[in-house]
């Protein structure tokens, strides 16, 4: 299998102010990680944006990867107006121009980008790893981010009507083996 990382929505405005996603510093180091090993090993590293006229306008300080994300030169952007990557994007084409048949998914949020993307990368065939510990959320009135995040990494394994399934692996986990 050929794999690549996607690395969804971790931009400066998700990760300041009053509606940050949790423990974004330590999320971002995981991330960093997993790329690392990832570019190492020449699996595709895809950073995707999410954007929108209000909060995350294309080009703004909020639009942009967060801080202290180590974004590479061969690494491949792709920009999004839903929370689904695939949806009216160049992914799916930049996918497989690469022979890529299984991706890696980590970043915000997880009840949503990461969420609706998993789903849809089912959906289209790819298994996925999720990074257990490098995706995260603000939370919401009904439940904490861990909860939201120990939520998502519980019900997404459990999918088994796609045919391809998501495996959680955490960071140490997954850079302590080969990813290709």
């Amino acid at each position: 299998m050929t794999r690549a990382l996607l690395v969804i929505d971790v931009q400066q405005g998700l990760c300041e102010g009053e509606g940050a996603a949790w423990d974004c510093a330590n999320v971002i180091v995981r991330i960093n990680r997993v790329a690392a090993q990832a570019r190492s090993i020449g699996v595709p590293v895809v950073f995707i944006q999410h954007e929108d006229v209000t909060e995350l306008g294309h080009g703004s300080r909020a639009w942009q990867l967060a801080d202290g994300l180590l974004a590479e030169p061969g690494d491949l952007r792709v920009r999004k107006t839903t929370p689904d990557s695939f949806l009216r994007t160049d992914l799916q084409a930049l996918l497989a121009a690469r022979g890529v048949s299984e991706l890696i998914v980590c970043g915000m949020h997880s009840e949503f980008c990461v969420d609706t993307t998993t789903r849809r990368a089912l959906a289209l065939g790819y298994p996925v790893t999720l990074v257990a510990d490098a995706h995260t959320s603000a939370g919401n009135a009904a439940l904490t981010p861990q909860q939201v995040i120990a939520h998502h990494n519980a019900t997404l394994t459990n999918i088994a009507s796609f045919g391809p399934r998501v495996r959680v692996v955490p960071c140490d986990e997954l850079v302590a083996t080969p990813l290709h």
